[in-house]
């Protein structure tokens, strides 16, 4: 049954999020980055970027890195609407488009958010094929000059819906894990070959780093340089990411094999 009444779905959006974020703050966060300061929660963050991740697991930057100066897009698919109210009550700002519906309007207000904020994209959303980038994050990139941060994330045996993401829905108490890669740049002003070029890459690095992330969290092993990952808001102050611990930004055989995929 689909709820009408704008002031019922608002609640049932603030009920969801607050369940949400109870059963995801039951989770374990560990992340592998190549350079921290690209943790939009870092006090040593700088400049504005474009995050990409699969739309399989949007739940998980949703969980751990609200109100930390991101606009997501969403799609204008009515099945989004729960996302996108529950996405503003985690604390990002949403853009609301998609290559189908509303993708001219959705550049524009991207365009424009892009001049204070990072964006966060989900390039197989909102219908895939799952693990398939669409080009448009490369053409920002390049339009814009911003730099593109990998989010490869895995789950420990999650539970999977029968959609065509697969989405992620996570066993109480289980392990997420996080390979972030470092910030990756691309030619500016590139044509539509180019543009294909560089999709292919960006989708080839995302699958490796993703196929990592879930084979780490599999596994339960312990990662040199992996980082604990917390909820906290971004500020100067305080720092989301506990740099207690850290050591020196992973550089294993799979790290430098999938850095090259876009650099090549």
């Amino acid at each position: 049954m689909k709820i009408r009444s704008p002031f019922l779905f608002k609640l049932a959006s603030l009920l969801t999020t607050s369940a949400v974020s109870r059963w995801m703050s039951t989770l374990e966060y560990r992340a592998l980055f190549y350079d921290s300061s690209v943790d939009p929660a870092a006090a040593d963050c700088q400049g504005q970027k474009i995050y990409l991740f699969w739309h399989e697991y949007i739940l998980f930057p949703f969980a751990v890195r609200g109100h930390c100066n991101l606009a997501m897009l969403l799609s204008r698919h009515s099945d989004a609407e729960l996302l996108s109210y529950s996405a503003r009550y985690m604390g990002f700002d949403v853009v609301r488009g998609s290559t189908n519906r509303g993708g001219a309007q959705a550049l524009r207000e991207l365009l424009r958010r892009s001049q204070r904020m990072h964006l966060a994209i989900t390039p197989d959303g909102p219908r895939g094929p799952r693990r398939v980038l669409s080009p448009g994050p490369i053409y920002l990139a390049s339009r814009l000059g911003l730099p593109l941060v990998l989010m490869g994330i895995g789950v420990d045996r999650p539970w999977r819906l029968a959609s065509w993401d697969r989405f992620a829905i996570p066993r109480p108490g289980s392990r997420v894990r996080g390979v972030i890669s470092p910030e990756v740049y691309l030619p500016s002003d590139l044509d539509r070959a180019g543009i294909e070029h560089y999709r292919q890459q960006v989708e080839r690095t995302l699958n490796g780093l993703c196929d990592e992330a879930e084979e780490w969290a599999t596994s339960g092993a312990r990662r040199h340089g992996s980082l604990p990952i917390r909820r906290q808001p971004a500020q100067n102050r305080r720092r989301r990411i506990d740099r207690t611990h850290a050591t020196p930004a992973p550089h294993t055989a799979r790290a430098r094999a999938n850095a090259r995929r876009v650099a090549g």
